[in-house]
């Protein structure tokens, strides 16, 4: 190994989405000399999976209010966003016809934002000689030892740090290899290909897999991109994400009685404050949205049989519930549904298949029925979701984490575990005093663990960290 595929750094930076991006501006922010090496395969840092859309139409699920990536500056998004839209940026804002922190804004106009934030980051940090280099690749291998960690890229590159974090953001289901599990994504188009479902049928029937907020992001490509047949829906509850409301506030029932732990106890409580809320005529999303802040201590909290109850009781609602659809998405389906266009259907998937003349087939088991029903359309999209279980992912960085013992699967197999300040956990239990992690591969440590709020905080407390043991 040769010291010019060997460039050393102090803190490298395994994704440059969201989650790698935040924890750069947060070191560069910090006082003291240090090198950051970011490796993400996009030409861009600060997009990542979510926020590299380029349709006006795929906005973000929270209002400006909601989606600081400042944790100390809650209206930092609203003042850039006034400064953009000031300067003649994004000029479809006043379609929404609502104030300026109440906007949803277009996820490739918050990929913008991100970016101007690591600007000024990197400003900051030049003053006290602080760096970030973006080093565009693929990770397949990764290795820790007394030195440091090692990494290894797909074009056979190897870097070294003193520390490594894994910043690898969400695996989409529908963009992501999984083992035993592919043929769904061979048959299927992206959610987000506005350009190919153009060249699809524009009254031909189209089959979406999963109801949640991808589902939202498919059926906005499809209308998008000219399509005006009939969509099917089809997923295990039939559930769909609600419309995200501004209910006024609530007082934190959660923060004054502590004695509320499990699974059971949260969801009574919660219908409970639900319940009254509508007979004050006060919006049932109030008391739901003081819940958000209390997720990563009830769910640190609870034992493992509690944690299997809510993911498999409660889960479902949960999502529905808390992920909401932004208004402009949800004013379209709710269109869809009235014109008949837009069904949704309780049922599990049982088979995918290609049909004669460039269709596809399914074969689901509608909710009651004992027999799965074949079912024909003119193309196919997987919108299931997030997969968290490393196991399944198919790709060469988690096999060989896996592989190498340097990371065990979180609780209840989503992501990976790691103690409350971020530090890997490898197979054996022992802490990693080298290797960190933050954002979506911490699902199973917090639940929550996607949300710009969320990755902000980690950001922060990760960087204070890092610097620590740089230290």
């Amino acid at each position: 190994m040769t010291s010019e595929n060997r460039p050393c750094a102090d803190i490298l930076i395994v994704g440059g989405g969201l989650s790698g991006t935040m924890l750069a501006v947060q070191l560069l922010r910090l006082p003291g000399q240090r090198r950051v090496v970011i490796i993400e395969s996009r030409s861009e840092l600060g997009r990542g999976e979510a926020y590299s859309a380029t349709e006006l139409g795929h906005t973000l699920n929270g209002n400006a209010s909601r989606m600081s990536v400042d944790p100390d500056k809650a209206d930092d998004l609203t003042q850039w966003l006034g400064e953009y839209i000031g300067a003649g940026g994004w000029p479809e804002s006043d379609e929404q016809h609502v104030p300026l922190a109440e906007l949803f804004a277009p996820r490739g106009i918050f990929g913008l934002y991100v970016q101007q934030r690591l600007a000024e980051a990197q400003a900051v940090g030049a003053r006290h000689g602080s760096t970030v280099e973006h080093v565009r690749g693929e990770v397949t291998d990764l290795q820790s030892d007394a030195d440091g960690i090692h990494i290894t890229l797909a074009d056979h590159t190897q870097l070294t740090a003193r520390l490594g974090v894994l910043a690898t953001g969400m695996f989409a289901a529908a963009r992501t290899p999984q083992r035993d599990s592919n043929a769904l994504n061979a048959a299927a188009v992206d959610p987000w290909d506005v350009a190919a479902m153009r060249q699809l049928d524009p009254q031909g029937r189209v089959l979406i897999i999963g109801s949640g907020l991808t589902m939202v992001d498919a059926v906005v490509s499809l209308e998008q991109a000219g399509h005006r047949g009939p969509i099917d829906v089809f997923s295990r509850h039939g559930l769909l994400p609600h419309v995200r409301r501004q209910p006024p506030s609530w007082p934190d029932f959660l923060g004054a009685d502590h004695g509320i732990r499990s699974t059971r106890q949260l969801v009574r409580a919660l219908r409970a404050q639900c319940r009254l809320a509508i007979e004050q005529g006060i919006d049932w999303q109030a008391p739901l949205d003081t819940v958000r802040v209390h997720i990563p201590r009830l769910w640190s909290q609870a034992s493992d049989v509690q944690r299997r109850q809510f993911v498999r009781h409660v889960r479902p609602w949960w999502e529905s519930h808390h992920h909401r659809s932004p208004p402009p998405s949800a004013r379209l389906l709710e269109r869809l549904l009235r014109e008949g266009r837009l069904s949704v259907h309780a049922a599990c998937l049982q088979a995918v298949q290609r049909a004669p003349l460039g269709q596809v087939q399914i074969s689901v088991r509608y909710r009651g029925d004992d027999q799965p029903t074949e079912i024909k359309g003119a193309a196919l999209i997987n919108s299931t979701g997030i997969q968290y279980d490393w196991r399944r992912v198919d790709k060469p960085l988690p096999r060989q984490l896996l592989a190498r013992g340097l990371i065990q699967p979180g609780p209840l197999a989503l992501g990976i575990a790691a103690d409350p300040g971020g530090a890997v956990l490898d197979a054996q239990g022992q802490v990693s005093l080298r290797l960190f992690a933050m954002g979506p591969p911490l699902r199973g440590l917090w639940w929550e663990s996607t949300a710009v709020t969320d990755v902000a905080l980690q950001a922060k407390a990760l960087a204070a960290r890092l610097v620590g043991v740089q230290t």
